[in-house]
């Protein structure tokens, strides 16, 4: 886990890291979380004179922000955790709001990181999986039932490789960093080989690892024009492992989509400026934009 105190201004005033306790059970992670921002509002009373005035917290799974309830997040073991009330009481009654993480690491990004000052953006984390924040003035869309942004479950070649998801020939079968990794691991013999091999590979001129590079950024190409031809993004900010290969994506990245592209607009494609601490400041966000909207204590539209 990874949680901060943050400022009005988006300020990360102080951070701190701790173990979900996940090997001991779904329960044990509630408690790990309750204790942890116990020990956050108390640190923040010690060091700035006053306990936290609110609450975000990003959960990695589906949230049912009207209820307060974590909805399901599978490594997590949880189902309809009523997160809200349990930090609600544990924090002393203070407001308590809950964000999809990666709806909330847009939301970050969007507004204090690379997407600053565009009306519309799209944040694309290449990690793990692939999923997407879809952000309209200033605040990020949850859809109306939780789902908005699940770019990764978006068919870029029909009938390929099965996803968990029940689909064959999703984006992030081809284009998420795990995706990267197995496929390189593949063509090296290496079950160690993961995506920052690959990389390297690329830059040095292997021609193995340029195929299978380039076969994850036109699958990604693919994806992102479809998402561009519904969404018209002014900014496309890229972000997760993936990214962190820099030029060596974006460069090929750019060309895809541009080659892609016919009667839509060409966002800029930049990538992301906050790191791993934007799930932090975005959840800060959420908890300050509860303050200033009190009348819609759950909302995940005011996220």
């Amino acid at each position: 886990m990874k949680a901060a105190l943050v400022g009005a201004d988006g300020e990360l005033l102080h951070q701190a890291r701790r173990s979900t306790g996940r090997e001991r059970g779904p329960d044990s992670v509630v408690e790990s979380i309750l204790a942890f921002a116990a020990d956050l509002r108390a640190h923040g009373e010690d060091h700035f004179g006053e306990p936290a005035a609110a609450a975000g917290v990003a959960v990695p799974g589906i949230v049912d922000a009207d209820r307060g309830i974590a909805a399901y997040a599978a490594n997590l073991g949880w189902r309809d955790v009523p997160l809200r009330n349990l930090l609600s009481e544990r924090l002393d009654g203070v407001p308590v709001a809950l964000g999809h993480d990666v709806r909330t690491g847009g939301l970050a990004e969007g507004r204090i990181g690379a997407g600053r000052g565009a009306d519309r953006f799209l944040f694309v984390p290449l990690g793990t999986g692939i999923a997407g924040a879809i952000g309209i003035d200033g605040r990020v869309e949850a859809g109306a039932h939780g789902f908005a942004g699940e770019i990764g479950h978006v068919v870029v070649r029909p009938g390929g490789a099965p996803c968990p998801c029940g689909q064959h020939g999703c984006l992030e079968r081809y284009a998420s960093a795990a995706a990267v990794s197995e496929a390189w691991a593949r063509a090296t013999g290496d079950r160690d080989a993961d995506a920052a091999d690959c990389a390297k590979a690329v830059e040095s001129g292997d021609a193995r690892a340029r195929a299978v590079w380039q076969d994850a950024v036109d699958a990604l190409a693919d994806g992102l024009v479809t998402a561009l031809t519904l969404l018209d993004p002014r900014v496309l900010i890229i972000g997760g492992g993936l990214a962190e290969a820099g030029e060596t994506l974006f460069t090929p990245l750019r060309a895809a989509v541009e080659r892609r592209v016919t009667f839509q607009k060409l966002p800029s494609i930049v990538p992301a400026a906050l790191g791993d601490t934007a799930g932090c400041l975005g959840a800060g966000l959420l908890a300050w934009d509860l303050l200033a909207t009190p009348t819609h204590p759950a909302s995940e539209v005011s996220a």
